[in-house]
This record gives structure tokens, sequence and C-alpha cells, in this order.
């Protein structure tokens, strides 16, 4: 009776979710028809972009549009704008009011119209004079020179909705937008729904090179069992608890011990998109060497009581050769050897410029919703009324201080405080800044210290006489959590060793990974990895790669036609992918790949079975 009661229960659960999924993506499809004449047609530009968005009732800053169109955009479809709208949600009344509330402080839900004009017209993207003033003289919101934010975000919300409400009922009366379908897909079944969800940043450029191309991910269009009459193929690997596991040891200290060593520290920031970045290497080897190349997640002492979350979080390297040009990158190989955390891979590599890019899964560095029983105090008040960091803050500062040291040194040089500044307020300090800096805060050979560190926390504290709110910031922007538990970060450290000579890295950028690191990524698994063809599709193949530790996925789409790709792993015991779903669906340009999934242990003691069905939707 327990078990039909849960059944009915999980039953009900999908029926609820397949139906917000439904109602997501025909609003979805409604703001975008109220721009475009078919959801075939592209975006064309920045301008259509923020159109298209506002349709759908967003309010893209221009620090929004340009995460999505950047200078390699050249285009971007249907499926990314869904993409879009799933990562950039629309503004609650909350967050709406949360914001007026920091203008207004004696919360007396007014403010005045200088003040509004003062920040609107300075502040973010700028707004003119003109602008500002269509906003005062609504008489529903304003009076005696003060607007009434309750009311105005009241009336925003209604008007977004009735936006939305409009291009809704647009699609419903004409039969002709009701039918059109994304991409080649033909008519819908009227017991599925298609639901763009997570894929590859549109950072990515839109020009097809018949290499790589982006991908999106789709909930099933119709149910699995629809998918038995399509062409498919099935792949299942049992692997045993890690305790079982052999591992291949990676550093042998006899035989390395006169090897000459370089490292570098660095960091996976997860965004609230659910995107990872982080720092980017350029190693140099002056001659020709045998090489080991290890990378591990950083330990860093924790007070008793705390742990290392990021620990557990899986770490790659993928070696790429620089030839003529920096988008020429050839690869060399990646990290597939294991011994516990760390990674690892040796060889021998030629003189010259080396790219190491950083890679984890996402399967355990993931969004994760948790309560937190409070908010940790980050400064107080001393018996003097000076303010003071608290011991908590301090040891969050300590090992902040001990992330971004890439060289370990000890020192904050200006290339490591810039990724720090970088991370946290999106600008660079510059040497005349640096100067200052130098001036107020303690430093050895023009590297900030530890305590100079501290006191540039301290001393923004007192700027704002307390407020908290810019340290959260910085705080929050780092991984850690209003607890100040680091929980979506992953810092890191690489270490090189070469026989003959002097190997140097150097961290170059602090971003996303790219088509570099995409194609990389696909062609390793090509490489190493075992090909299925789709039977009943000779052009669609699928690669499976598995190492010690994880299998990833890759679909290879050999068509002149773009195809979408039912994948449904229901069958597979004690596994996380990084998708976050069991079934889904991923759509492949022509003549591409991408990457279908990458899967993990849930729980690495025990045994976990990876079974795992493609099928051509």
């Amino acid at each position: 009776g327990n078990q039909k009661a849960t059944h009915s229960e999980n039953s009900q659960g999908k029926k609820s979710q397949h139906a917000e999924e439904a109602i997501f993506y025909m609003n979805c499809r409604a703001a975008y028809l109220t721009v475009f004449k078919s959801s075939l047609e592209n975006i064309k530009s920045k301008e259509q972009l923020s159109l298209v968005l506002q349709q759908a009732g967003r309010n893209p800053s221009q620090k929004t549009i340009n995460k999505y169109w950047t200078s390699q955009t050249t285009s971007l479809n249907f499926d990314d704008f869904c993409a879009i709208l799933k990562k950039e949600k629309p503004a609650t009344k909350n967050e709406l009011l949360e914001a007026f509330g920091k203008i207004d402080t004696d919360k007396s839900g007014y403010v005045s119209h200088d003040e509004l004009c003062k920040i609107l017209t300075t502040r973010g993207d700028k707004m003119t004079w003109e602008e500002v003033a269509t906003i005062t003289k609504q008489a529903d919101f304003n009076c005696s020179g003060k607007l009434d934010y309750n009311k105005f975000c009241e009336l925003y919300l209604t008007t977004s909705e009735q936006c939305c409400k409009v291009a809704r009922d647009r699609l419903e009366v004409d039969p002709r937008l009701r039918q059109q379908q994304f991409g080649n897909q033909t008519e819908n079944s009227s017991e599925g729904i298609t639901l763009p969800v997570s894929k590859p940043s549109p950072r990515i450029s839109r020009k097809t090179d018949h290499k790589l191309a982006k991908g999106d991910s789709r909930a099933p269009s119709r149910p699995s069992s629809a998918q038995s009459g399509k062409a498919s193929t099935s792949t299942t690997v049992t692997a045993g608890a890690s305790s079982s596991r052999s591992t291949k040891l990676i550093i042998e200290p006899d035989t390395m011990k006169e090897w000459q060593c370089a490292q570098s520290k660095g960091c996976f920031y997860l965004e609230e998109d659910g995107e990872i970045i982080s720092h980017k290497y350029r190693l140099h080897l002056p001659q020709r060497s045998a090489v080991c190349i290890t990378i591990k997640p950083l330990n860093i002492p924790q007070a008793e009581g705390k742990s290392c979350h990021w620990l557990s979080v899986d770490t790659a390297l993928f070696i790429l050769k620089e030839n003529e040009t920096q988008e020429n990158l050839q690869l060399v190989s990646f990290t597939e050897l294991q011994s516990k955390e760390m990674f690892g891979w040796r060889g021998e590599l030629g003189s010259g410029i080396y790219w190491l890019l950083p890679f984890t899964t996402g399967c355990r560095l993931r969004k994760v919703k948790t309560q937190i029983p409070g908010e940790a105090k980050l400064v107080w008040r001393d018996e003097d009324g000076e303010l003071a960091l608290t011991k908590e803050f301090r040891a969050a500062l300590m090992d902040i201080f001990e992330t971004i040291d890439l060289d370990g040194n000890g020192l904050l040089s200006l290339e490591e405080y810039n990724f720090f500044e970088l991370r946290t307020s999106g600008e660079k300090c510059d040497q005349e800044a640096w100067a200052v800096c130098k001036e107020n805060f303690e430093m050895k050979k023009n590297e900030l210290t530890r305590q100079g560190f501290m006191d540039l926390n301290l001393m923004e504290a007192n700027d704002r006489d307390g407020d908290p709110w810019d340290l959260w910031v910085t705080l929050l922007s780092l991984g850690y959590n209003k607890a100040l538990e680091m929980t979506e970060a992953c810092p890191f450290v690489i270490d090189i060793c070469a026989e003959r000579c002097k190997p140097r890295i150097k961290a170059i950028s602090l971003e996303a990974g790219g088509s570099q690191l995409s194609r990389a990524l696909c062609r390793s698994v090509v490489n190493k990895g075992e090909a299925k063809v789709l039977d009943g599709s000779e052009n669609i193949i699928i690669h499976t790669h598995k190492s010690s530790s994880r299998i990833t996925s890759v679909i290879e789409n050999k068509s002149e036609n773009k195809v979408i790709i039912h994948v449904n792993n229901e069958q597979s015991k004690n596994c996380l992918n990084n998708r976050g779903l069991t079934v889904f669906a991923v759509e492949v340009a022509p003549k591409s790949m991408m990457v279908s999934q990458h899967v993990m242990p849930l729980n690495e003691q025990e045994e976990w079975i990876y079974s795992c069905v493609h099928s051509l939707v």
C-alpha cells in the first residue's frame, strides 16, 4: 500500500513537472514569435536578443546581453533563446522591493525623484534624464516628488505578465504559429512536451566549423515507450566500488627526485546559471623533456567541525600544443591516470608553448539548495566602537588568500590580485591604484601580504560603516554560502615536473572553458572511447569513454541535418550525471559532435552501473 502511494505521488509529481515544462516552452515560443516570423529564424544582433528577452518578461541589462552575445557570436537560434530563459529568471516582486529598499534607507516606501534620477543616470545601464522622466511623470505611482515603489513594482509585474499573455493568446488563435516547431523536429506528440535545459554557454561561436558545434538539451518530446521504434543503441558499464578499484601511481619519487618542478594554484567557480569557469594556463618548456603533470583539489586545513566540501570534486587537465595561433591548438592528451583524488599524465613533450585547460564534469560541483540556519556575522565593534573582523570571517579570508595566491609564495602580486578583483567586482586594479594600496596596506616586494589583505577587507567594511553587503558580494562570488562554507567553488593545485628543463607555468585568464575545451573533451572521448553506431542510422555514432572514476559519452552527427537524440538513464544504478536529469534529449547540429553527459558514482564505496539508451527522436 505504501509503495503504491509513493508510486502515485511520484507519478503526480512528474505530471506536475511536465505541466510546468509545457507552460514554460509555450511561453518561449510565444515570445519568440512576437519578434520573428518563425522559430527557425535566428537572432542576428544584440538588439534583437534584448527585444525578444523583453517579450518574454525579462529586463536584461547590458551585462546580461554581453554574457550571451560575445565578439565570437554571429547568431543565436530558438534553442539558445530557450536555454537563456532557463538561466535568466524574471525578477520577483520581493527582489524588486529589496533593490528599492537599499535606496529607501528610512523604509518609508518612497524614493525621491532626485535620488532615483541620480542612481538611474549614473549606475549600471545608465538611463537618460528623459527616460527617467517618463517614469516619474506616471501618475499611477508618483506623488509630491516621490515614487511609490510598491505600486511601481506591482504595475511593472502586471504589465510584464500582460505582454506575455498577449503573446500566448496570439499563439493560440493563429493555427499557422501553433504548428511551428523548432529545428527539424516534426509535429510534437500531444502526449509529451519539449523542454530546453542547461547546455554549453552561448559564448561559443555560432559558426559551424564541421568539427564541433553547439548543442541543446531537451526533455523527451514524447514518452520513452515511443522511442523503441526509432534508431537506438544501448551501453552498459559496471564499475566496482573505489575501494576495490586499483589505482595507478603517477608520481614515483625515486625516479623523479632530480626533476625540476613548477606549481600553480587555481579555482573552479560555479556561476549563477550553473556554468563553471576556471583559470587557464600557459606552460613553457625550453626543450624536449619527459614530463609529469598532475591536478588535484587543494586541501586547505579547516577548523574543527568544518570540512572541505570540494575535495570530492573531480578534476582534470587537457594539454594542448600552441601552433601558429592561439586559436589553432592541438590536443596532446589529458590527465587520465589517477591516484586517489589526484589525476595526472606522464609522457614526452617537445619544446614550445602549451595550454593547460582545467576541467570538472559538474557532477559534484553544482547548485544545491541547502537550508542555512543563520547568516554568519562578518564584523563586530569593540569596546571603543571600532569595527573588527569576526574570527569566522578572518578564517574565511585566510582560505581565500590561500586560494588566490596562485604561486604559493605567501604574497599577492598585482596579477594574482587582479584575478580576485575580476571575479568579485568585474574590474581590474591598475598600477596607479596598486600604488595607493601600497601606501595604505602592508606589502613586501610590491606584493600584498596576508595582513594587508585583511586590512583591505576591514577598510571595505569601514567604508560602509559596518554594513556587510559588499563583503557578502565578494564571498558569494567566491563560492561561499551565508554560513561561510565554500560550496560553489573548488580550489585546485597543478604540479608540473620535467626531467631535462625548468618548466614555467602562468595563469592567463579566468573564464569558461569555451570551444577549445569542448573540442578537446570531444576529441579525447572519440580517440580513447568505444564507438557504437545507432542501429538504423549509420550517421549517428555514440562514443563512450570510461576512466577509473567517470564515464563520458559524446554524440557524433555525420549527417547533413540537425538531429535530436533521446537519452534514457533509467536503468543506471548509483549514478550521478552532470545534467541532473535521468531522461533528457540533446540536439546535435549537422557535421558536429557534442558531449551527451558525464556520469560518476553517487556513492563511491558501492558498485555503480551505467546503463544508457541513446535513440533518435
